[in-house]
């Protein structure tokens, strides 16, 4: 920061930077420290415009981002946010270099850039914030005097991001680590793909990590949607057939004439259109793991030979008079009650019972409310890469109607209803996904055009439920949330999601 003149001010206002950015150290949470950090280089800069973030998991798969702004409305926050990856931030944090102007709008490097030149942007400085590995971004625009920013504040700007890179970097690894009740079993299991850090998520991977290498019949229940499927590849990619086929097959997708062939396969004339011979799913699943999807709809006559292949590991392809040898290990998934379905006669008693050697139940994403927010982005940013649209941020209004929402499907629900309101918004062209995108208004007002949904139902009276404890308590926030027994902070969030209004 020093130029080599023996200037006293400066000396001593290097000094007390120095000293308030050690007193930083001693915050405990990400949120506060990058504010007081902003509010601390904004004074000792003059920056008119400030805006810091962390994103220390580019991908978004952990869902990890962090932020606070200085002189910017709430617009303008999103709109930085929006285009972060283009223009001036994106080349410092491409680069790890620091980029100052004196004017964006006459530097050759940014003066096309439309937002430079819609914002008439002039004075910048945007410095990124690293250790060994990007982090995040530190954003400065306009000098509160006029012109450029004075000398020596590049210099300080670069020192003060590496000492808030090192504060934050230690946050991070604590949230990251600390807070997540899977971090250990993570460590022990290749599930990069399952996303989310709640104990409910945790209880299922420490299952899985003891079921995996265990070449033994696996039993995954549970609703629809809660993502049965996953599991099971996770389980074959930690097992010692990781290197082998993972085949799937869903019993309840095929009609019951052609389950028998498509499992076991069949040779020339068996039926009515086998012409040739046909490999079967236990076939291609040879030396590897062989899923079956919707168990409970496995017809009967399957059922047995099914039982037969558990049993001896051999089976018979369907016209064929001689048994073949399978290497394979099976996982059965099913969202009915199988015991239900033996006392029923629907489902074998023999084959049950061979198939629930090792259960696995999947929690409901009820269960689970911490990871939707990591969901979200998830598939937030799943959406935006299929269709090519824009990574739109939700709000964090959208985000907590979604955890408050019941979600009956699950995580397919909430898949599918975050990828519909990504193209909502962008087709609306929304500076960020809403919760009307998330969660559209009905037309005609309270008459809906369909029917009402379980979903919307729930959320309806919910709404009102609390709107009539807020109204019988006069909106007196303490004495309902005592009455209801939620915190303060959480009646809070009803109050905003909801968008209850006090008359």
């Amino acid at each position: 920061m020093h130029d080599g003149t023996d200037d006293p001010d400066r000396v001593r206002t290097e000094r007390d930077l120095y000293l308030r950015l050690l007193q930083l150290g001693l915050h405990a949470d990400i949120e506060p420290l990058l504010r007081d950090a902003l509010a601390l280089i904004v004074e000792a800069i003059g920056a008119r415009l400030a805006y810091v973030e962390l994103q220390p998991d580019a991908s978004g798969a952990r869902a990890m981002r962090w932020f606070a702004a200085h002189g910017l409305a709430d617009d303008d926050v999103e709109r930085v946010r929006s285009v972060i990856s283009s223009g001036i931030i994106a080349e410092a944090l491409a680069t790890g270099s620091t980029i100052c102007t004196p004017s964006a709008l006459l530097d050759p490097r940014f003066a096309q850039r439309g937002s430079v030149r819609v914002r008439q942007i002039e004075a910048v400085l945007c410095a990124p914030i690293e250790t060994s590995t990007p982090l995040g971004v530190l954003y400065l625009q306009g000098h509160s005097g006029a012109g450029p920013f004075p000398d020596g504040a590049r210099a300080t700007v670069e020192l003060f991001a590496r000492c808030l890179a090192l504060l934050a970097d230690r946050l991070v690894t604590r949230y990251r680590y600390g807070n997540d009740p899977t971090r250990d079993v993570r460590e022990r299991l290749h599930c990069d793909g399952v996303i989310g850090r709640s104990r409910a998520l945790a209880a299922v991977l420490e299952e899985v990590a003891q079921v995996a290498p265990l070449d033994v019949s696996v039993l995954l229940t549970g609703e629809s949607g809660t993502g049965k499927s996953q599991i099971a590849r996770v389980i074959h990619d930690n097992s010692p057939r990781a290197g082998g086929p993972f085949v799937e097959l869903n019993c309840g997708a095929l009609p019951e004439s052609l389950v028998e062939s498509e499992l076991f396969g069949a040779l020339p004339g068996s039926h009515s259109t086998a012409v040739r011979r046909t490999e079967g799913k236990v076939a291609a699943a040879q030396r590897g793991t062989l899923f079956l999807d919707e168990i409970a709809d496995l017809a009967p006559t399957a059922q047995a030979k099914l039982l037969q292949l558990l049993q001896s590991r051999r089976y018979y392809p369907l016209g064929a008079t001689r048994p073949v040898d399978a290497d394979v290990r099976v996982i059965a998934a099913s969202n009915v009650d199988l015991d239900a379905a033996v006392a029923d006669k629907r489902f074998r008693d023999d084959l049950y019972y061979r198939l629930n050697v090792l259960p696995l139940r999947m929690p409901s994403l009820s269960e689970r409310r911490d990871d939707v927010p990591a969901l979200v982005t998830f598939f937030r940013d799943a959406a935006a890469k299929r269709h090519r649209l824009a990574r739109l941020e939700p709000s964090n209004d959208a985000v907590r109607a979604a955890e408050l929402a019941e979600w009956p499907g699950n995580v397919r629900q909430l898949a599918n209803a975050v990828e519909a309101a990504l193209i909502r918004a962008c087709g609306a062209g929304a500076p960020r996904i809403d919760k009307q995108h998330l969660f559209p208004a009905t037309p005609g007002g309270s008459c809906p055009a369909e029917p009402l949904t379980f979903q919307e139902g729930t959320r309806r009276f919910q709404a009102a439920f609390v709107r009539e404890a807020l109204e019988a308590a006069d909106w007196n926030v303490a004495q309902v949330a005592q009455r209801l027994d939620v915190a303060r902070s959480h009646l809070y969030t009803l109050i905003r999601v909801f968008d209850l209004k006090r008359p």
